[in-house]
């Protein structure tokens, strides 16, 4: 379900949007839902945090008056909903340069002292677009692990995982390592709760699940699986054989 999110503090504002998008979504046989219409960025942040794979277009004013405007918000946002469209509505064009200072790419910036006619029309086209794109990627999905660190959920694509390893500590119980091309990520997890997100993972060691997608090859003397990045990585000597087969199986070793 594509979700449509507004953060706008002036009520009068609020609600004239609010009105606008309600009347274009309820006249189309869409797939979405109107999840947040708030005055408030902490309300939109918590949702975002609580509600991990999202994938939403947020309609957000610049001007919150609050500690953060809407392009920093928009940043925070991106975090979390990493495929999300933003657009901004605001009085204060002047202010789109920040854009790319905090590195934010917005899909519009519809300033308010256009005519009601001219506004209504922009967050339609951004809508219709937006919508578009969404359900292009349902049939293009792009798989993500969700996993928190710290106070954030970081959504990591599954074409991006090297491979999981338990804390080497056994005094820590319950914790992983993530590792991709560039970060290295510790969270709470199980080995037996990666191995479920699909066949492209394999538990080559009792404490290691690699992804068969990132596997150059396999040194069966040496016991050792060589990543495309050079990464090397052990297996156990009761799953070289079966790691082999699966790699021969699957076409592509």
């Amino acid at each position: 379900m594509y979700k449509i999110f507004l953060c706008e503090d002036n009520p009068i504002h609020l609600e004239r949007f609010q009105k606008m998008i309600r009347k274009y979504i309820f006249s189309k046989p869409f797939e979405i839902e109107m999840a947040l219409f708030t005055d408030s960025s902490e309300k939109l942040l918590t949702y975002v945090k609580a509600n991990p794979n999202l994938s939403g277009l947020y309609f957000l004013d610049v001007d919150l008056q609050e500690d953060i405007n809407g392009i920093e918000l928009a940043a925070q946002i991106k975090e979390y909903d990493i495929s999300s469209t933003i657009v901004f509505i605001t009085t204060q064009s002047e202010l789109a340069y920040l854009t790319f200072h905090f590195r934010v790419e917005a899909m519009d910036y519809i300033t308010k002292d256009h005519t009601n006619e001219e506004i209504e029309k922009r967050i339609i086209e951004c809508i219709d677009l937006s919508y578009e794109r969404f359900l292009k990627g349902k049939h293009h999905h792009i798989k993500y692990f969700p996993i928190k660190v710290e106070d954030r959920i970081l959504n990591v694509p599954y074409n991006d995982i090297l491979f999981f390893e338990v804390y080497p500590d056994p005094k820590v119980t319950h914790r992983l390592i993530l590792y991709t091309d560039t970060q290295t990520l510790h969270f709470r997890g199980q080995l037996k709760n990666v191995l479920a997100l699909g066949p492209e993972f394999f538990n080559c060691h009792k404490s290691i699940v690699v992804n068969l997608n990132k596997i150059k090859h396999v040194d069966k003397k040496k016991r050792e699986v060589v990543l495309y990045n050079g990464d090397i990585v052990p297996v156990s000597k009761r799953k070289v054989y079966e790691l082999v087969d699966v790699l021969e199986k699957r076409g592509n070793r």
